[in-house]
Order: C-alpha cells, then structure tokens, then sequence
C-alpha cells in the first residue's frame, strides 16, 4: 500500500464525527479527535444505533444494556476531550437503515452544528459483514450533501451548510493520514476502556481477576500496533488512517 496523499488537515473550529454504534468513532478516529479537541476543536459526537446487540448474554437486560451505552458513550466523550454534542438517534442496533427520516435528522445536526469536517465509516470498504455500518456510511454521505444544498429538507428551517472535508475511518483505499502521538493514544485507549460493557464481546477482555490484566494489555498493545502500523505507512511513529473526499462532487 502505498503512503498517503495528504496528510494532517489544518484543526478544524468544529467536528462531528457519526458512528453506527457507540465505540466505533473512537476506534477509528480516537487519536485525531483527541488532538483536535485539545487545539481548541468543538468536537461533537453522533451514534446512530441504541447497541443493543452488543452483548453475548442472551439473557441480557437490553433496556439496561442502552442506558449503560449511553452513560459509556458520554464518558467516552469526556476521554477524548470532546466539548460538544453527544446524540443518539436509537435506531434499533443491527436495523439501521438509510432512510429518508434518518437522512434528514442527520443532515439537520449537520445544519445545526455546522462542522468543517465531518466524519463516519467508509461505506465502500470490500467484504464488509455489519449491516450498521454500510448503512451509517452511506447515510453520512447522503446527509452531507443533503445538509449542503438549500433544497434538501427545506423543512428544517435551518441554513444550509457545507463542510470542508469528509473523512472516512475504517478506509478500504486509505489516503490521508493524521498524526498521532502518545497522548492521543492514551486518549483513545481510554475512551475505548470506557465502554466496559463492551469488554467481552469487542476486546475480549473477561471478568477473571487473573487474566482481566493480562488481556488489558494485550487490548492497549492491539491499539497501538494499529496505530504503528499506519504510522509506518505515513512515515511517521503513530497516525490514524483515513480517505479524505471533498465535499463538492
């Protein structure tokens, strides 16, 4: 693979970065979040499903498991530095759709709160399995054009407003890269620890007194190799990767 493109964009005054579940942002824009925010960056979060899938206990409280993702996500938020919005939208996890309605709410944050650059998952990576995230991908594409152009939900009653930059994480064809260091690091390590709930079935962190250590570790050594590996690829010791489309096609 080759390096990137680009590589560090100028810090943006507001971001907004929309996720499928709660997690899925700080795994794959932790670190530059993290930056940003500490430069001055209004970072705001979106979560577009209630992760409620997001337990291997068939016998879980899901009601209970939502409030917990939330309260998670929002400390999440805190880890990372993030000064504005934090929004659910709730739709139900595993059942998220690119729909007209979730097109529009949306497109009208993105009106509200008006970010130079947004973010969200690359709907075009190859061999993709979860359905959430294709569709949080794609709705992010959709709502960005939608937010930019005055005829698009004329209902709102709110200015149009176009970002500067989109940045896909999770990239199938990554070509803009963004610094790291180890603060950021640590940032994103920490707002990833936050969702506890989500120790067993996404970091494989179990309850066992003896093990739980060891395999806490071996998470935090998991992040950083990822973000090694793309420092490499960008010539530099830690980054996060992404594929950055201007917002005029």
């Amino acid at each position: 693979m080759t390096g990137p493109t680009t590589r560090d964009l100028p810090v943006p005054a507001r971001a907004l970065a929309v996720g499928a579940h709660p997690d899925d942002i700080e795994f794959g824009a932790g670190a530059t979040l993290a930056r940003w925010a500490a430069a001055g960056c209004e970072v705001s979060l979106l979560v577009c499903t209630d992760g409620s899938k997001g337990t291997w206990d068939p016998n879980a409280d899901l009601a209970a498991l939502v409030a917990t993702r939330q309260e998670e996500a929002r400390a999440a938020a805190k880890a990372l530095g993030a000064t504005g919005e934090v929004v659910f939208l709730g739709a139900v996890d595993g059942e998220l759709e690119n729909d007209r309605a979730t097109r529009s709410t949306i497109a009208r944050w993105i009106r509200e709160l008006r970010p130079d650059v947004l973010l969200g998952h690359d709907p075009w990576k190859r061999y993709r399995l979860h359905p959430d995230h294709r569709a949080a991908g794609f709705l992010v594409c959709d709502a960005l054009v939608a937010a930019r152009d005055p005829h698009f939900f004329p209902e709102h009653g709110i200015a149009h407003h176009r970002p500067a930059t989109l940045l896909l994480f999770e990239a199938d064809e990554p070509d803009h890269a963004e610094t790291a260091d180890d603060t950021g690091l640590a940032a994103k390590v920490a707002a990833l620890e936050s969702h506890r709930s989500q120790y067993e079935s996404t970091m494989f962190i179990t309850d066992d007194p003896v093990a739980s250590a060891a395999e806490q570790d071996r998470f935090r050594t998991e992040v950083r190799s990822v973000m090694e590996e793309a420092g490499r690829w960008a010539g530099i010791p830690l980054a996060e990767r992404f594929h950055l489309l201007p917002t005029d096609r």
